[in-house]
């Protein structure tokens, strides 16, 4: 065998080696011991030889003929020269050697058969594994299943994705190539968003995030802000309360990734019907909330939470369901489902936004029926969501969509009886002549008058989001039909009429407050707004409506409203008198009697001057006697 074989295995013996003669039966080499040493023990391991490149032993034979004579103990330097001089050379023409027995083996035959054992027994214990890690859903709990339900891919959060899905990929081909070679450092790509060029470093933002406790194996995690965030903030709330988007386009510049300025700005943006940069605005904030994410925190297993009722993990919801409206309304039905699984997915149970009003319409347009058919069923339990219009009519439609027939015909008809009040605002929505039959029954047309306020807005709401799905040629037959099937059953008096005309006058008596977020950040300009009185306090965009038990870091600056000093009436007073300000008489504090007396009477003053100088006009002499008694009669009055 080649000394170079032997120190590649490790064999550096200080005894004399005989190497392998051609002529040799045995191909074993053969240690010499007849100086009365002890023979050397091979520790030889042979897996070694996998990450190196494996010689034949007719390649080490041809490498014998070219080595010297010498001993293990030469120097490395002069073999490791030897060796690359010997390289550049061409290989001599092979020796005719005798073939070894057939029962006998050389060592790269062993050193393969090593290999290929070890590989065997690998793979037998992956296959083990994976035949044991294997999970039926049959065999699995509920609260794995609702777990599955609310797993989100990370590929589907990228809505280039699903529009390179739909339309191509050349319709994104050129953009692509305007962003080739022009990335710069600061840029870190992410999951949520993708990040822009034209985009300011992120450096360090101020926002951190910690995990609160692990329970049940669900991670509780929360946001934190630096002392420097928390004094941005305030700034913050205080040109919030001057109503001047200046200041917050001031806070902007100066901290570019403070995230409620930037969705407050956002809102001044779609205000002004600038959606792309209210969307970007949004994006950014996204960004700076994504790195600030923990570790162990998870967009996909569905077992991270952030509480709602912390003011500043509100940001991430907002943000979130902002995100999925501007994506959802490019078409991107897909994606605007994975982020709505997102945002119910850090808070199922109390769902502060009320997403569970918009999963079924995104469902219906990605045509996600299974999936909504799944959540529906599994989330029935705990959740009703059977007890909601939009889940009424759209696990009906789902299920049309699938082929099931006759269950989307008892779906259908059991919605038109549960909530009539969908179907002529729909009728109407969908551009469609409503039946004589139809419109004559009082059981649909005095349907919104005979019901709660509450009830009433939830129906609008669906009508108002979801009425494109109806518009196509199959699906408004197929509710003619089934309306005349409902209205039979009504004439016979089923029992499901009078249980749920029941129903309808027990429940929904208020609307809860997440369904008011909802419609908030929705912007549906339908839907009313039913705020009870107790809720005097100002919406705000970036939080509205917080929680009653919410837990605040900051106290936001009460302060009386600001009044125009260029309207009307200010113009009036201040014409009078040039020093009077209308903000600094509504800023005098109550117990400030002297301010309020001075503030008083100098309005006064300047009134009883205004009534002393008005001078009545001079009566012309030819008008009649008649006219100038009346003039005179006006001006005692």
């Amino acid at each position: 065998m080649s000394s170079r074989v032997l120190r590649k295995l490790g064999l550096q013996g200080e005894k004399e080696i005989t190497c392998i003669n051609d002529d040799a039966s045995d191909p074993e080499a053969d240690f010499s011991n007849s100086s009365g040493a002890k023979k050397k023990q091979l520790n030889i391991n042979r897996y070694d030889l996998l990450n190196q490149q494996s010689h034949s032993e007719s390649e080490v034979k041809e490498d014998d003929d070219h080595e010297t004579a010498g001993s293990l103990n030469a120097h490395e330097g002069a073999i490791d020269l030897k060796d690359a001089s010997r390289r550049k050379k061409k290989k001599k023409k092979k020796k005719p050697c005798k073939l070894p027995s057939s029962n006998t083996r050389s060592s790269e035959d062993n050193i393969e058969d090593e290999v290929e054992r070890s590989v065997r027994e690998v793979n037998e214990i992956l296959g083990e594994l994976k035949s044991v890690g294997q999970v039926h859903p049959a065999d699995s709990g509920n609260s794995s299943l609702r777990k599955g339900v609310l797993n989100v891919e990370h590929r589907a959060l990228n809505p280039n994705n699903e529009l390179r899905r739909i339309f191509g990929s050349k319709i994104l081909q050129t953009e692509q190539i305007k962003k080739r070679g022009r990335s710069r450092g600061h840029i870190k790509s992410t999951f949520l968003v993708t990040p822009k060029e034209n985009w300011p470093p992120i450096g360090k933002s101020g926002l951190s995030m910690k995990l609160v406790e692990n329970k049940n194996g669900i991670n509780y995690f929360a946001y934190e802000h630096s002392l420097n965030y928390q004094q941005v903030q305030m700034k913050f709330f205080e040109a919030v309360e001057s109503l001047n988007p200046d200041n917050i386009v001031s806070i902007i510049n100066m901290s570019p990734y403070h995230v409620d300025g930037l969705l407050q700005l956002s809102e001044f943006c779609r205000l002004s019907e600038d959606l792309s940069m209210a969307a970007e605005l949004v994006q950014r904030a996204l960004y700076c909330l994504e790195m600030a994410f923990h570790p162990s925190f998870s967009l996909s297993s569905g077992n991270s939470r952030l509480d709602y009722r912390k003011q500043e993990n509100r940001s991430l919801f907002i943000a979130l369901f902002k995100h999925a409206l501007f994506v959802g309304s490019r078409a991107c039905y897909r994606t605007a489902l994975e982020f709505c699984k997102l945002i119910l997915s850090l808070e199922p149970e109390k769902d502060p936004l009320a997403v569970v009003l918009i999963l079924d319409f995104f469902a219906l347009r990605c045509q996600e029926y299974e999936w909504l058919i799944r959540i529906s069923n599994e989330w029935e339990c705990t959740r009703n969501l059977s007890q909601l219009p939009n889940f009424a009519y759209s696990l009906a439609m789902a299920q049309f969509q699938l082929g099931e027939t006759e269950v989307a015909h008892a779906l259908l008809q059991k919605a038109l009886i549960k909530f009539p009040g969908v179907l002529l605002p729909l009728i109407d929505k969908c551009g469609a002549v409503v039946d004589s039959r139809v419109s004559s029954s009082a059981y649909f047309s005095n349907a919104q008058s005979t019901q709660s306020k509450s009830l009433s807005q939830l129906e609008t709401m669906y009508v108002e989001r979801c009425y494109h799905a109806w518009k196509e040629a199959d699906l408004l037959p197929w509710l003619e039909m089934n309306t005349h099937q409902a209205l039979d059953r009504v004439e016979a008096g089923d029992p499901l009429v009078a249980e749920w005309k029941e129903a309808r006058l027990k429940r929904y008596h208020s609307t809860p407050r997440n369904i008011h977020r909802h419609i908030i950040l929705s912007d549906l300009k339908e839907t009313p707004l039913l705020l009870a009185e107790e809720h005097s306090a100002p919406l705000l965009n970036f939080d509205p409506l917080p929680p009653l038990d919410t837990i605040d870091l900051y106290s936001r600056p009460v302060r009386p409203r600001a009044h125009d000093n260029n309207g009307p009436l200010a113009i009036l007073f201040r014409s009078i008198v040039p020093s009077f300000n209308i903000n600094q008489v509504a800023t005098e504090e109550p117990t400030d009697e002297g301010g309020l007396r001075r503030s008083v009477a100098l309005l006064l003053d300047a009134m009883r001057d205004l009534l002393s100088n008005i001078h009545l006009p001079d009566v012309p002499g030819d008008g009649d006697v008649e006219d100038v008694d009346d003039v005179e009669d006006d001006a005692t009055l």
